[in-house]
């Protein structure tokens, strides 16, 4: 009964096309996680200042819209302390020391120059972007690195139950010194969330290995994602050495 059921054409075409919507919804949803935006390179990139994160917002009593004023794109963005600043830079230097073939300078050489380019310019006439040219300038850089955390909240509970999941939003920009274009910006906006809640998350669950995730995890999961859609040649995979045993007995 069934199968001389299944098999009516009317039913067969409607399975055909739900097991299409499914297949398409799947697709469109891998390919806008997270959201990227990359120009034409007219020049190979070596050599990039690492200017790291700021805080969109320091302080106040809640969420606001900020704007970034690098690429004008805004976002909603909560209060971030410095202590999450200064961790966050330090994990995204190592991801790309890790991630690609590029000479660095580092967060504390470039917020160095940065701070002396802020004092000689006494009449505050530079904007941002200007300041970020002067430093990739500074270093003679193909491109500045740079972003805004958005949110940043923690984890409220344990590794398997939790009365409030880790929240995370920061994006990345890369900025040419020379003429202030924008070679590439992405965004990573991410609260956890179980398996059952968002099918389409299986690639976050299986980092976590079921288990529910600190900010700081979550994070480096994001910095590792953007970091791999970033312009650039990736460090080659280091291929395990094969041990070899020598059989001494002269057999």
């Amino acid at each position: 009964m069934f199968e001389r059921t299944f098999r009516k054409p009317g039913r067969q075409r409607l399975w055909l096309l739900m097991l299409f919507c499914i297949l398409f919804l799947w697709g469109c949803h891998k390919d806008t996680k997270p959201t990227a935006y990359q120009s034409h390179l007219h020049q190979e990139i070596k050599k990039v200042v690492v200017m790291g994160f700021r805080a969109a917002m320091t302080e106040g009593p809640g969420a606001n819209l900020v704007e970034n004023p690098i690429t004008g794109t805004s976002f909603l963005a909560e209060p971030v302390s410095e202590d999450v600043i200064r961790q966050v830079n330090k994990v995204l230097f190592s991801d790309l020391m890790e991630g690609k073939q590029w000479t660095l300078v580092s967060p504390g050489q470039a917020r160095g120059v940065l701070a002396s380019i802020i004092d000689g310019d006494k009449k505050m006439e530079k904007s941002p972007l200007e300041m970020l040219q002067s430093v990739g300038k500074t270093f003679e850089a193909d491109a500045v690195l740079t972003g805004r955390i958005y949110r940043w909240r923690k984890r409220v509970g344990s590794d398997f139950a939790v009365d409030r999941p880790a929240s995370v939003s920061f994006d990345l920009v890369l900025v040419r010194p020379s003429n202030g274009a924008i070679l590439w910006r992405s965004h990573f906006d991410k609260t956890q969330q179980s398996l059952f809640a968002d099918l389409f998350d299986f690639d976050t669950y299986v980092k976590s290995a079921g288990r529910w995730l600190t900010a700081e995890k979550l994070a480096d999961i994001g910095l590792k994602k953007l970091i791999r859609k970033m312009p650039g040649i990736p460090k080659p995979k280091k291929e395990e050495e094969k041990e070899t045993s020598v059989d001494h007995s002269g057999n």
